[in-house]
């Protein structure tokens, strides 16, 4: 098997390469299948293994002097190795790729037949081999978008992927080929068009097994529209690279996303077993708002005129439900109501909420580096919101420690604060944010931190996902207070599946803050 070192530095130029039995020696040695003549370099510096069945390589370093790095990260063991990332070795800087005669190898080792004509699968694989020759000619020093960087490659790849035609091949096949190509090397590749389909909520990509949609809460099977694991791959790099985010072998899971807001969830091995999976959840390109929600039979016109007044006299909100139930929509849509002349702190993982008023200062947690410093966790951005004068602060969602400094929020000036967290009932919704206040590290009785639930937390919704794939208001719960050891509630509205339409009904109680604007930051007066 034939390789192409494109060597960057210390000077360019590319060398074909074979490999022995499947294996290729790097380093200073004479007999070694790539020779790198530089003292910094060991005499047997690193080993490069073919992977059958796949596109990629491994690289192990022996131990060597120096070391070795991919995309400037020092290889520990054997790391994977794609054709369009660097391996630096001492003074120099190169890719690899497979030569362009060179088969693509099945999973028994045995390069595929072309019959009588090349399958267009290897031709696509062969004229993805060059993009990484073609990109640095036709880039250089710019910085180009990706339209502009698809024109170029277009008309470079082309007469490239002619001349590969098997004699007597149509035409058409060249401009198939170069078409699936671009399609793997630009934006999103292949999941642009799922992308721009308003009718997909979500996008899900097992490995290169299968592919999934989200259409109107059906989960429906689609082609798989990735040829290797390598185009998936590249497809996570380009969402996470600009986040400043990676995920490889020693960081196989990242949590980002697009510049729409959309959430991206990407899972690599060793960690998938099933190769990359990676999982996409759109972000409307229209804010939802509450009459948008009523319209839908999300909730109702009474419960939502409830809720509404719930935040304009500044009540302490929990959105609780399931996974995919809607509890970012719903608590951005619930923010509509917040005043205009008020100071909000957003705090998420990933940020989505796109909150309609000015004066929002929006915070975002960091992950750890390479060397695992520099997190910046939702308690520390909780903690320092508290002297950012904020006169509500949002949670995206309560998943851990930051619970208790949430709860200590809401009990000390910041009312009509908000957040979710994820819950089956709004009773286990009280228990998880006092287990995740646990979590601290206090050392303070379950009475006192039942105790700041109770006093700090008014109204409780709860979301839920019907078979159908809607999603429904299930119960708004007024959180009434503690008496013993036990937090009292009390229903305002309830589901009742037999009704139609939202089917959320009124109990015909109010909520103990109803028409009292003593408790409200705000003198104002509502009848329910």
């Amino acid at each position: 098997m034939d390789l192409i070192a494109s060597f960057l530095e210390p000077s360019p130029e590319s060398r074909r390469v074979r490999m022995q039995n499947n294996t290729l020696d790097v380093g200073r040695d004479p007999s070694s299948g790539l020779i790198l003549d530089h003292p910094s370099v060991s005499r047997k510096h690193a080993l490069i293994k073919a992977v059958e069945g796949k596109s990629h390589f491994t690289l192990e370093d022996r131990r060597s002097s120096n070391g070795s790095t991919i995309d400037g990260i020092p290889v520990n063991g054997a790391s994977v190795l794609h054709s369009d990332q660097v391996v630096g070795i001492g003074p120099f800087r190169f890719r690899l790729c497979a030569g362009p005669e060179t088969p693509v190898f099945d999973a028994d080792g045995a390069g595929r037949a072309s019959g009588d004509g090349e399958p267009e699968e290897r031709l696509v694989h062969r004229a993805m081999n060059l993009l990484p020759e073609l990109t640095d000619a036709l880039t250089g020093n710019e910085t180009l978008t990706d339209e502009e960087l698809n024109g170029r490659l277009e008309k470079a790849l082309y007469p490239r992927v002619l001349e590969m035609l098997p004699e007597g091949a149509e035409l058409e096949l060249a401009g198939r080929v170069t078409e699936k190509v671009l399609k793997q090397v630009v934006g999103l590749g292949p999941l642009e068009q799922w992308i721009r389909d308003p009718s997909v909520s979500e996008i899900m990509i097992n490995g290169i097994e299968s592919a999934y949609l989200e259409r109107e809460g059906k989960l429906i099977r689609e082609e798989q529209p990735f040829q290797s694991e390598q185009a998936i791959t590249r497809v996570i790099e380009r969402i996470t690279a600009p986040l400043g985010r990676r995920v490889d072998e020693s960081s196989p899971y990242v949590d980002g996303r697009l510049a729409d807001g959309s959430r991206v969830n990407a899972v690599v091995p060793p960690v998938s077993l099933t190769g990359p999976v990676l999982t996409i959840r759109k972000f409307a390109s229209r804010r939802m708002a509450f009459d948008d929600l009523v319209a839908m039979g999300t909730l109702t016109e009474d419960s939502a005129d409830l809720l509404s007044h719930a935040v304009r006299e500044s009540r302490n909100i929990l959105v609780s439900g399931g996974t995919g139930t809607g509890k970012t929509t719903f608590l951005n849509a619930l923010a509509e109501f917040i005043p205009s002349d008020e100071r909000v702190v957003t705090i998420e993982d990933a940020a989505e909420l796109d909150l309609a008023q000015d004066h929002v200062i929006r915070l975002e947690t960091r992950p750890p580096n390479v060397e695992g410093l520099g997190e910046i966790t939702a308690r520390d951005l909780v903690r320092n919101s508290l002297r950012m004068r904020p006169d509500r602060i949002i949670v995206g969602e309560c998943r851990g420690a930051e619970a208790l400094d949430m709860l200590q929020a809401m009990n000390t000036g910041h009312e009509g604060s908000m957040t979710t967290c994820h819950a089956n009932s709004p009773r286990d919704a009280l228990k998880r944010i006092e287990t995740m206040a646990l979590m601290s590290g206090l050392e303070l009785p379950h009475s006192v931190i039942r105790e700041q639930v109770a006093s700090a937390i008014h109204l409780i919704v709860q979301l839920v996902r019907l078979r159908t794939g809607r999603r429904r208001v299930s119960h708004i719960l007024e959180v009434d207070r503690l008496e013993g050891s036990q937090i009292l509630t009390q229903d305002l509205f309830l589901l009742d599946g037999s009704l139609p339409g939202s089917g959320l009904t009124t109990t015909g109680l109010k909520p103990s803050w109803a028409g009292r604007p003593d408790q409200s930051r705000r003198d104002r007066e509502w009848q329910l």
